[in-house]
């Protein structure tokens, strides 16, 4: 623990700030799901879910086909009488009366996805940044343990040269490059 402490006081300020926050948030997020899985949405976004969700399905989209099959071929063929000639301006006021009213839900459906994507996209980001300042200071300790390793040794040869040299044997020399 020491050596984190001792190793923490080389990164940058802010990044130790964000290390904290980031353990806070973190925290945070575990107490608040805890206790409820989802936020409650309100009748708005339920209505506008449902309707995006009904509108961009396969069945809707042949149900409809459907629809404007049967409305086309009974104003042609006049099996009913025609209550909506030929250029089916009917037909156009219905669907543009549909796509006035259908736009508004979709879209307050996406804002409400793009605004849940965002939010998870800031996580991410901010476990990102996280996990390299960690590996930074998994770096920085390997990199500790490895000079104090060095330098081990070398105290270990040190004493082993001098227990040799004290009992009148030379060290063996270091091999020399040709």
């Amino acid at each position: 623990m020491q050596d984190l402490e001792k190793m923490q006081h080389e990164l940058h300020a802010h990044e130790v700030n964000l290390l904290k926050e980031l353990r806070l948030i973190r925290r945070g997020l575990r107490r608040a799901t805890e206790g409820r899985a989802t936020p409650e949405l309100t009748t708005g976004q339920k209505i506008a879910d449902a309707v995006a969700a009904t509108m961009g399905s396969w069945p809707f989209i042949i149900v409809q086909t459907t629809i404007l099959a049967f409305w086309i071929a009974a104003n042609v063929t006049a099996w009913i009488n025609h209550w909506d000639p030929y250029p089916f301006i009917l037909l156009n006021l219905a669907l543009s009366f549909q796509a006035a009213y259908a736009a508004p839900f979709i879209m307050m459906a996406q804002n409400r996805q793009q605004d849940i994507d965002r939010m998870a996209a800031e996580t991410d980001h901010q476990v990102n940044v996280k996990a390299e300042l960690e590996i930074e200071l998994l770096h920085q300790k390997i990199d500790e343990l490895r000079e104090k390793e060095v330098l081990a040794l070398t105290e270990a040869i040190a004493v082993l040269s001098r227990h040799l040299e004290a009992h009148g044997l030379t060290p063996p020399k270091a091999p020399t490059e040709v």
